[in-house]
């Protein structure tokens, strides 16, 4: 059985991209998250403490992506995971970030999935 929390089209705020002046302004980016829980039983007695606070995890991505700058979107989607695998009760994350650079093309993206046996 495996049960999984989804945040779907988070915003966050970055400073992203390859050329200098692309990471001169701050710029939007949007993250799906599926979280796979490893402890959660069925129901969780309408429990906070026995499942994940999607509102934290929410607050720790904005919290990642909005630290530094970086070139590339690979770069911060592993960040992103890291920070969702530092949870209690996560056993895997599937991070799928979309960037808004290209005028002709609706986003690009990249997704990644990562587990606490790859760390």
């Amino acid at each position: 059985m495996s049960d999984h929390i989804n945040i779907k089209g988070l915003r966050l705020v970055t400073t992203i991209g390859v050329p200098e002046e692309e990471r001169a302004i701050p710029q939007s980016v949007k993250v799906n998250v599926a979280i796979a829980l490893s402890n959660i039983v069925g129901g969780v007695d309408d429990r906070l403490d026995l499942t994940i606070d999607y509102y934290r995890v929410s607050q720790r991505l904005r919290e990642v992506a909005s630290s530094g700058e970086r070139k590339l979107i690979e770069t911060l989607a592993e960040e992103l995971a890291a920070a969702v695998l530092g949870f209690d009760g996560v056993f895997e994350v599937t991070i799928e970030l979309q960037k808004f650079i290209l005028a002709d093309c609706e986003s690009v993206s990249v997704v990644i999935t990562r587990s606490q046996e790859q760390n």
